[in-house]
């Protein structure tokens, strides 16, 4: 996988990476990760991709990240290990 560039946001870590013809987004929250795959045949042009993250997408992306703790800590704590 080959590193393209990091994109700026407050809230989030995210990285855009090269990889058997597709582009991968990868953002990241604490110990949480979410991964978008772009096929490179799909986009016009790489640069446009930080364009795709709008608001609108990373207010989900937020409520994903939540609900992926909720989720975690659930499980830790129905079974005893948190």
């Amino acid at each position: 996988m080959r590193f393209v560039q990091d994109i700026p946001h407050s809230q989030f870590r995210i990285g855009l990476y090269a990889w058997n013809s597709k582009y991968i987004v990868k953002i990241e929250a604490g110990p949480y990760e979410q991964t978008y795959k772009v096929s490179e045949l799909d986009l016009i042009d790489p640069e446009s991709i930080p364009t795709l993250l709008d608001e609108r997408f990373l207010t989900k992306v937020a409520a994903r990240f939540q609900e992926m703790d909720d989720d975690w800590q659930a499980t830790g704590e129905r079974n005893e290990v948190f």
